[in-house]
């Protein structure tokens, strides 16, 4: 009787720490992607160059690159 309270305490833990940790990797999955997602940042003229774009001044912006669209200041 002993050995099976034992074993039903560590297979109780074990499920209830395994739900933790999936938890705990799901919260950190949507972390990074909704920081990944978010560009609201602006280039300067020599960084739009810099990643391989050019800066069209008539709307401010780069065009071409990585930074394609980003707004220039």
């Amino acid at each position: 009787m002993r050995i099976r309270r034992t074993l039903v305490a560590v297979t109780a833990a074990a499920s209830f720490a395994g739900l933790g940790l999936a938890g705990a990797a799901t919260a950190t999955a949507a972390t990074h992607n909704a920081t990944a997602t978010a560009h609201t940042e602006s280039l300067t003229p020599g960084e739009c160059q810099d990643r391989g774009g050019t800066v069209d001044w008539a709307t401010n912006t780069c065009k071409g690159g990585t930074g394609d669209g980003m707004m220039v200041d």
